[in-house]
């Protein structure tokens, strides 16, 4: 029965559903739960570092719920924007009501389209593969399958890696760094695969061509049931979505850095090169995303058996509060930089003895 409190997850998207059918202030009713209301619950409900023992993990990942929840979201997202296409085309919205159906809906695409497919685009099976790819298409986003798994995992906490924020570095500035060098990235990593396939970089084998027509396809799709008007809102919903991913990014590994070994190449990827965050509500909503250092220790490990580690960075909130604050730059510094100068302290004082 402890296992149900991931279908906690769902609140994201039944809010959205309230907004779309809801009016005036309501249309914000996604904002408000993710940005207002988690950060208060996560101060009441517990923190919890403990992990799970091996017969529960396996208990887990033997319990085909966990992965029918990630499914779900297929045809929950695919849902909710045309629900929220259909309101804005028979429906008359006001600028304020449409702005929070856009900001709502782009919250769904974020957490229940990205994430859930960052999460199924690590599996081996290629269904799930296939699905990660349908979660990133509303996102207009199906790069980032790309530039993920070979290029972030691969390069964080490093300069190579645009998706790692380096200290002083303000949101706003690493939104711009991370959407086009991830772009670009995607691209280089694609030809070099084709590369080594002996394969024409001109061809349908690039993935990057299969992804730009397939979104490309979608958004001629809503064209024409939708008009013009209902691609625009398509991409400002996308666009709502990634930006979460972006800000996601930065607080992950926000002023950590791997060290560059005599060889030239970087040490590697430890559980302190990841901020974790073990507030209850948000590791649910996020699907466990907050133990971000035990997935960057393996990649592979699905989200319900992920562990807490011991030596990795704390944040002193949740990921929806520390989002909140990173938009005001002067807050999010004060906060987070007297923590990683006290990391700082402590690997200077453990160096000796390695």
């Amino acid at each position: 029965m402890k296992d149900l409190k991931y279908l906690s997850a769902y609140l994201v998207p039944f809010t959205a559903i309230v907004a779309i059918y809801s009016s005036g202030w309501l249309s914000y009713a996604t904002v408000i739960f993710v940005f207002g209301l988690v950060p208060l619950l996560d101060l009441s409900f517990p923190n919890s570092t403990k992990n799970l023992e091996p017969r529960v993990k396996d208990a887990r990942l033997k319990n085909k719920l966990f992965d029918i929840m990630l499914y779900a979201n297929v045809p929950i997202v695919y849902g909710i924007i045309f629900l929220f296409l259909e309101r804005a085309k028979y429906y008359p919205l006001s600028p304020m009501e449409e702005l929070g159906l856009i900001l709502s809906v782009g919250l769904v695409i974020g957490a229940c389209g990205i994430n859930v497919g960052h999460e199924l685009g690590h599996r081996t099976k290629p269904y799930e593969r296939a699905l990660a790819k349908m979660l990133l298409l509303p996102a207009l986003y199906m790069h980032f399958y790309i530039e993920h798994n070979r290029g972030h995992h691969r390069n964080v906490a490093t300069d190579l890696d645009p998706a790692s924020a380096k200290r002083g570095e303000i949101v706003y500035t690493f939104w711009l760094k991370s959407l086009i060098g991830g772009y670009i990235n995607a691209w280089k990593l694609e030809r070099k695969r084709l590369e080594r396939k002996g394969v024409s970089f001109w061809s349908l084998d690039n993935q990057m061509f299969q992804f730009h027509l397939i979104q490309a396809g979608y958004l001629v799709v809503i064209w024409v049931f939708w008009s013009f008007e209902g691609m625009a809102l398509a991409c400002w919903i996308a666009l709502v979505g990634i930006l979460l991913l972006e800000t996601i990014n930065y607080i992950e590994h926000y002023g950590l850095r791997r060290n560059k070994l005599e060889s030239g190449r970087y040490e590697r990827v430890q559980p302190h090169h990841s901020w974790n965050a073990n507030f209850e509500l948000g590791r649910i909503l996020l699907y466990e995303l907050t133990r971000h250092s035990d997935h960057h220790y393996l990649a592979s490990k699905k989200y319900q058996v992920l562990d807490h580690h011991y030596k990795a960075p704390q944040l002193p909130m949740g990921y929806p509060s520390a989002m909140v604050l990173s938009m005001f730059p002067p807050l999010w510094f004060s906060r987070i930089h007297p923590l990683l100068n006290e990391i700082k302290a402590h690997q200077e004082v453990m160096e000796p003895s390695n």
